[in-house]
């Protein structure tokens, strides 16, 4: 018995070892590297590694890490005054280092997979110097096969193609065979492949950004992006499968070349090609409060800066918030500011799909629909799946881009939401929500027993790390 009882003290003591070990390398490393968590997932890892420190320490080692060491820039300029009305969507973003809003023209909404289809692959056909295309998912289905071959047909002919696939995406989907794309003389490569990663602790994190642009440098080029993969569910369908209903738009002018560094970053990232540190270049003093503003987001950027910018949208608005995305997971912030909106008399409109293709995030988003629908806010349900990511607050600001409405697109992956300024821009975007709005049904949310509670509370836990 004296035995039994020795060893039962010794693995105690062993446990205990462990368990402050693992406190210990968590909160030191979370300081080294300088790792600002949503409070929420601070206090999940803690609990996790309490409770289970011997997988909650390989599990920190490898998806522990949310952002990237960035080198400092040798100057960091003011940031310049925009003399509008309006102007707290554009000074939020350039606060948060996104480059200031430049100018552009022609501006395609597709409304539809067709539409979509269209100018992605007339895109790819006309470019003459340069493509470059960056995408999550690209699946070997009619629609990635048509896209490779008219890549390989570009690359033949002399054009600089370049694809960047996230490797998380292409492992789960699959992609078209892509040597032909080589042989042609293009180039492609995987972002943070997750069977062999050189992140170390950032195994998680995924590049979701959707991007073409061709020949960026010239008065020609052009910019493709929104919230559709590259698979033919995003655009027309299978023969026996309705397609999705996403967003997805294409422009010229300016604001491409800034696309085009934002790529030329992701892709030197991924090929391990050194990026020096780049220093701010001087801005304009007066900026014109009517362009286009690239709005990254991801472990590439100092702040949280899509989900910054959408707490401040739901503090400013003065009429309206209409918001869309196929799973509502917000953080704790985020519904805080939205109810606050409601209350104060902003109308606040979400459209998401009766039913995603993620079940889970289904069932996490319950308790916050509820906390929205108590408030006064209004929650429509889309019938089919509904894939697109679209922000409109009155007649100031529209985000239109990759970025989902859950803890994860907001402050793990690598995301790209465009900002318009322009009033009758925005209201384009606005008339795209109220046919998505019309076609929904209200959602009535009911209370749920125990069980379901406890899931629910489970799952948000859970969900920032998913």
């Amino acid at each position: 018995m004296a035995s039994s009882g020795l060893t039962t003290a010794h693995w105690l003591t062993l446990h205990g070892m462990v368990t402050v070990a693992a406190v210990l390398f968590y909160v030191i490393t979370s300081h080294v590297k300088q790792q600002r968590r949503n409070p929420a997932a601070a206090i999940a890892w803690m609990l996790f590694i309490l409770l289970l420190p011997y997988l909650a320490l390989p599990a920190y080692w490898i998806f522990g890490s949310r952002k990237l060491p960035r080198p400092p820039s040798r100057a960091t300029p003011a940031t310049p005054r925009v003399h509008d009305v309006e102007d707290w969507a554009v000074q939020t973003a350039l606060a948060l280092g996104q480059p200031a809003p430049a100018a552009y023209r022609d501006l395609g909404i597709h409304g539809n997979g067709q539409e979509a289809r269209h100018a992605l692959l007339d895109m790819i056909d006309s470019a003459q110097q340069s493509i470059d295309l960056c995408t999550f998912i690209l699946r070997d289905d009619s629609l990635g096969c048509v896209v490779v071959d008219r890549l390989c047909h570009r690359a033949r002919s002399g054009v600089r193609v370049r694809l960047l696939l996230d490797g998380l995406g292409s492992l789960m989907a699959g992609r078209p065979d892509l040597k032909q794309l080589t042989d042609a003389g293009g180039t492609w490569t995987l972002f943070v492949p997750p069977l062999h990663s050189r992140l170390k602790g950032r195994t998680n994190l995924r590049d979701h950004r959707k991007l073409l642009v061709t020949d960026a440098d010239h008065d020609s080029g052009r910019m493709w992006c929104g919230g559709r993969n590259l698979a033919a569910e995003y655009f027309d369908g299978e023969p026996n499968a309705r397609p999705w209903r996403d967003l997805s738009f294409d422009l010229r002018g300016p604001v491409v070349r800034q696309a085009q560094a934002l790529f030329d970053r992701d892709w030197n990232f991924a090929m391990r090609q050194e990026t020096h540190a780049e220093t701010p270049a001087p801005i304009e003093a007066q900026i014109p409060p009517d362009g286009a503003q690239l709005v990254a987001s991801g472990p590439d950027q100092a702040d949280d800066t899509v989900h910054a910018l959408l707490v401040t949208a739901a503090y400013r608005a003065r009429q309206r918030i209409a918001l869309v995305t196929p799973y509502f997971v917000p953080d704790t912030a985020l519904l805080m500011a939205l109810c606050l909106a409601v209350r104060r008399g902003v109308s606040v409109d979400l459209v998401i799909p009766a039913r995603s293709n993620h079940r889970l995030s289904d069932l996490a988003r319950s308790r916050a629909l509820r906390s929205l629908v108590q408030t006064g806010g209004r929650v429509w349900l889309a019938p089919g799946m509904l894939h697109a990511k679209l922000v409109v607050v009155d007649d100031a600001l529209a985000l239109v881009g990759s970025a989902n409405l859950d803890t994860r697109s907001l402050f793990l992956n690598y995301e790209l939401m465009v900002a318009f300024h322009k009033a009758a821009d925005v209201r384009r975007f606005a008339a795209w929500f109220a046919d998505e709005q019309a076609a929904s049904q209200p959602c009535v949310p009911t209370q749920p027993g125990i069980v379901r509670d406890v899931v629910e509370g489970l799952l948000i836990w859970l969900a920032f790390q998913l």
